[in-house]
């Protein structure tokens, strides 16, 4: 009966750390973004990351004009930013917000481009709470892992009030639809739908950098158990096959205008991974290859692990936490594909942390790192209530921990995959 009370603790923290969360980027962050930009003269449009796909969507599919042309991307700017950007002025943002996307996004848009974009938010912004808490039902599938429904809840409130489920909701990034289409492909190859999970992985590409890794991993899995798994591939090979063969339709060539602006992107963003922006290009480099060569040879070894287990859902996690620190982004958004190796880390605490007095040290620390946001965000907004200025001044406690996470969420997911892989040797030998 002691026990009882502790998930409504739980759920009860869960709440006010997600309020908190909210209450820090509507009443302290965007003040402050608003206030930097008037006093550097730096415009502000509607900042909505969908309304270019959206744009260029409604652009080739009503009036068939190339979502790639200049005269596409200055339409955009002026409803992005409120007017287009002027080089000749040092404040304006360096992101041209191109259409920097495979051009079948515009199918997936193709439903709401009737409708104006005031509307499209609305429901671009409940889709992504939705989708956003049903890839926690989702991930806790395809680990597997079982829990009461209390503490699911509070799972899901803590994702939808954490800070880059925040922020990518606010900013309608489709990175949080990408994280649940992943989510969903990764379940329903767990559960024994294959066909489907491949399908909605091909669907996952609309953002190629972040799709690509998890697209290797499942299709070298499936390709290790052919007879049992090949549907996952004609799965994605069949959607794969229909989008670019549309794409090809409706604009012929588009690959190479693609290409193009992903260049044009990366030189006028001069994005860097997490690695690179810690490390420095070289020594980003270096580490980021040596964890892809760890982390491809514990999946390697994991190949074989069986729909619905755990081997295959920690190599899941392990995959997309490489994706994190690897992909050419560091915004905090993209730290919705951590949220799989959160939870195995919770799953697994007693194994890990029972291993050896360093790991006990690393997963405490990746605990402080990891509530550190929503600890920051209670600490501002009860600041706030005392004086907004204080409040003001200290908006950049919430990012601290936001390069530091994946790093130890990867360690973990490493060290975890290691513990299963020992495992398997000692099942093997034992047989």
């Amino acid at each position: 009966m002691q026990t009882r009370p502790r998930p409504l603790y739980g759920f009860l923290f869960a709440l006010l750390a997600a309020t908190s969360t909210w209450f820090y980027f509507i009443e302290i962050l965007k003040p402050m973004q608003v206030a930097d930009a008037a006093a550097h003269n730096r415009p502000r449009g509607n900042l909505s990351d969908l309304y270019p796909r959206w744009l260029g969507a409604r652009e080739l599919l009503l009036r068939g004009r190339n979502p790639y042309s200049s005269e596409i991307t200055i339409e955009i700017q002026k409803g992005y930013y409120g007017r287009a950007l002027d080089t000749a002025r040092p404040e304006d943002p360096k992101d041209q917000q191109g259409f920097a996307y495979p051009v079948y996004v515009v199918f997936i848009l193709a439903p709401v481009i009737g409708f104006s974009f005031h509307t499209v938010q609305t429901l671009f912004h409940w889709l992504l709470i939705g989708i956003t808490a049903a890839s926690v039902l989702l991930w806790l599938r395809t680990l597997p892992w079982k829990l009461p429904r209390l503490v699911i809840a509070s799972c899901v409130v803590l994702t939808l009030g954490s800070v880059p489920a925040v922020q990518g909701i606010k900013l309608q990034q489709l990175s949080l639809l990408v994280a649940a289409l992943l989510a969903a492909s990764a379940a329903s190859a767990a559960s024994g739908f294959p066909f489907l999970g491949g399908s909605i992985l091909a669907l996952a590409t609309i953002k190629p950098q972040l799709a690509w890794p998890l697209v290797a991993w499942l299709l070298l899995w499936a390709a290790s158990e052919w007879k049992t798994r090949r549907r996952l591939v004609f799965g994605f090979a069949t959607m794969m096959a229909l989008l670019l063969i549309a794409s090809e339709v409706i604009l012929p060539g588009w690959w190479r205008m693609f290409l193009q602006a992903v260049r044009q992107y990366h030189q006028y963003t001069q994005n860097e991974s997490i690695l690179e922006l810690m490390l420095g290009p070289l020594g980003g480099m270096i580490l980021a290859a040596i964890a892809s060569l760890g982390t491809g040879g514990l999946v390697w070894k994991l190949r074989h692990e069986q729909a619905g287990s755990e081997g295959l859902g920690g190599a899941i996690a392990l995959v997309l936490t490489l994706t994190v620190l690897v992909v050419p982004m560091y915004a905090p958004y993209n730290q919705v594909l951590l949220l799989p190796a959160i939870l195995l880390l919770a799953r697994d605490s007693h194994a890990l942390t029972s291993s050896s007095r360093s790991a006990r040290v690393l997963y405490v620390s990746t605990c402080v790192v990891l509530i550190w946001p929503w600890l920051a965000s209670m600490g501002l907004a009860a600041a706030w209530l005392v004086s907004s200025a204080a409040a003001l001044r200290g908006w950049k406690l919430p990012f601290y921990a936001t390069f530091v996470l994946p790093l130890l969420v990867f360690a973990l997911a490493l060290l975890d995959a290691q513990r299963r892989s020992r495992g398997l040797r000692v099942r093997d030998a034992a047989e």
